[in-house]
């Protein structure tokens, strides 16, 4: 005897309604039932083919699609098929919009959807950690954008807020004894974006941050002239690149990064 066919039908790709199914499965003691998906699914036509197949077949189905429209039209000709078809989504897409009293979407594919922007926005997290401070240029020539500027400009917090708009970030530390990478001058320079910052606030946070660490806010670090030094260089090198600027002396992450998403929107518009 032939083992029983299901057909997983789906208006996307029929992830969900193969997992759906298999869990069913599972509580048969792993009887041999055959699964066959038949994914974007976008028309009655498509229907039509389906119920011809699984009519030949002697087998059921089991489908997930959103719009109503659809969903209605395999339900009635499955049944004047004499065709077994299951809705695993529509009851459930029903009681939500009679709980919650919104309309739904309607619109296939939204799950995976979500799943990849999610894991785009993993990738950028994890991308923004191994490319924190300059610590391999290489992820300069694989970014989205380049954050330059010299310590305690923001650059790490500033990366991880825009990895989470699935923006793939690299920063560099710029220092007077320390030539830039030679990769900054490889991309383009609408990429990058230079972090200025005034000499007095960045003494004031310099300082901040080595009493914090127990050591003396007199170290060069946090030296006045030092820090004008390093500003000086800064200004030099975004010069020689030729990229944007914005000045981060009274800016919260959120408002710089807010600024470089309107680069970016615009220049892809």
């Amino acid at each position: 005897m032939n083992s029983p066919i299901i057909y997983v039908v789906s208006d996307s790709v029929g992830e969900t309604a193969e997992l759906m199914t298999k869990a069913a499965i599972s509580q048969f003691n792993g009887s041999e039932i055959t699964l066959k998906r038949f994914p974007y699914v976008e028309d009655n036509e498509h229907i039509d083919e389906v119920l011809s197949l699984v009519s030949l077949d002697k087998g059921m189905i089991a489908f997930t699609l959103v719009k109503p429209e659809m969903r209605k039209y395999m339900l009635e000709q499955a049944e004047k098929a004499g065709i077994r078809a299951v809705d695993l989504i529509g009851p459930i897409i029903d009681e939500i919009q009679a709980f919650s009293g919104k309309k739904p979407l309607f619109e296939p594919g939204l799950v995976r959807k979500l799943d990849e922007d999610y894991f785009k926005k993993i990738e950028a997290i994890e991308f923004a950690v191994k490319y924190d401070d300059g610590r391999d240029p290489r992820g300069i020539l694989k970014a989205d954008i380049i954050l330059i500027g010299v310590s305690r400009t923001s650059k790490t917090p500033l990366s991880q807020y825009l990895a989470h708009k699935r923006i793939k970030v690299a920063n560099v530390p710029l220092v007077p004894e320390v030539d830039p990478p030679e990769e900054l001058y490889k991309v383009p320079k609408e990429k990058c974006f230079g972090l200025r910052i005034g000499p007095e606030k960045l003494n004031h946070i310099r300082r901040e941050r080595l009493i914090s660490l127990g050591l003396n806010d007199q170290a060069s670090y946090a030296n006045i002239n030092r820090i004008k030094e390093e500003l000086d260089f800064f200004n030099q090198t975004v010069e020689k690149i030729g990229c944007p600027v914005i000045d981060v002396t009274n800016k919260a992450v959120e408002e710089t990064a807010n600024i470089i998403l309107s680069y970016i929107y615009k220049r892809n518009a």
